[in-house]
């Protein structure tokens, strides 16, 4: 324990961490040197330097690849947040030296892209126009892990209950229900009421299997007797969702402040066909005892501003 602990703190330098986080992400000694724009065979001492510092095998060596030992994930792991932590300073020290005010990175759902962490950033820079935001679309399986390395200072999106850990601080900000979309001029846009029915028979683009609001929808057709859409798209990204919704005429499935944002540009039409059923509230996720940045702070301020100016929904429409 003595060895790998003054191996952690002292011998591991800068480029023994980023050759190992290149041998993670490519899994090939020559794809990793030629990244880092040095020798095959450098890597490879490197590497056994490493190795030797450890007492231990990091990577497996075979003809197919690199494929990192159970002791290498580990060490990959302390790799990334170092080099996260690194980069984060570095940008903070050269945003000072520059007159910025600094620089923040956020993990976002589709849910709060378009309109919270959209105008919390319009505040942001309404305060200081140079400050920095980095803003990585994903979902909770993507984006946790990268929070937790430090490569990501906050998290915005629905708080689905199966994620919560005591390292991780939650604050819930509103509700927010779904709503059925599809493009302008659609056929039930005409429709002065439309039904479930109307939907099981057209095409649609509902959320990954593995998603809970998938679920939940597919048990709102088998509540009205219907089985669920059988042509239809899987995917949870915006861009996927209005695309299919205007190359096929889709019906597409999507947070309601989402949908009357974009209807508000012509993009959209929003059905009116409630969507009763309960979700997580949209919130904010940090690292349990990790003090945010001062502009991270202010992010998290101009969110929690936008959220109280929205008028809070009830959880079922």
């Amino acid at each position: 324990m003595a060895r790998i602990d003054r191996v952690l703190r002292s011998n591991l330098k800068l480029r023994h961490l980023q050759m190992l986080v290149a041998l993670d992400q490519f899994r090939h000694l020559g794809r990793a040197a030629e990244f880092l724009s040095v020798t095959q065979p450098a890597v490879s001492k490197t590497l056994a330097e490493i190795e030797r510092m450890f007492g231990l095998p990091l990577f497996d060596r075979s003809t197919r690849g690199t494929e990192p030992t159970a002791a290498g994930l580990s060490v990959v792991r302390f790799a990334r947040s170092v080099l996260a932590g690194y980069d984060r300073t570095r940008a903070e020290i050269a945003a000072e030296a520059s007159g910025a005010s600094g620089r923040t990175s956020v993990g976002a759902m589709v849910v709060a892209t378009p309109v919270l962490l959209a105008q919390a950033v319009e505040r942001l820079k309404a305060r200081s126009i140079h400050t920095s935001v980095l803003i990585e679309e994903g979902d909770l399986t993507r984006l946790l892990p990268k929070l937790r390395l430090g490569e990501l200072d906050l998290f915005v999106g629905r708080l689905e209950p199966g994620y919560a850990s005591p390292d991780l601080e939650t604050e819930a900000l509103y509700a927010e229900p779904m709503a059925v979309v599809v493009q302008p001029g659609h056929v039930l846009v005409r429709k002065r009421k439309p039904q479930w029915a109307d939907l099981a028979a057209l095409p649609c683009v509902m959320p990954p299997p593995w998603a809970s609001l998938r679920v939940k929808l597919d048990q709102m057709f088998f509540a009205h007797d219907l089985h669920p859409p059988a042509d239809i798209v899987e995917s949870a990204s915006f861009l996927t969702q209005l695309s299919f919704v205007h190359q096929r005429g889709a019906v597409a499935f999507m947070a309601r402040s989402v949908a009357q944002h974009f209807a508000a540009q012509g993009m959209l039409a929003v059905l009116p066909l409630a969507v009763p059923i309960d979700l997580p509230p949209v919130g904010l996720i940090t690292l349990r005892g990790q003090k945010p940045t001062p502009v991270t702070e202010q992010l998290i301020d101009c969110i929690r501003q936008v959220a109280g100016s929205r008028k809070k929904p009830r959880a079922r429409p």
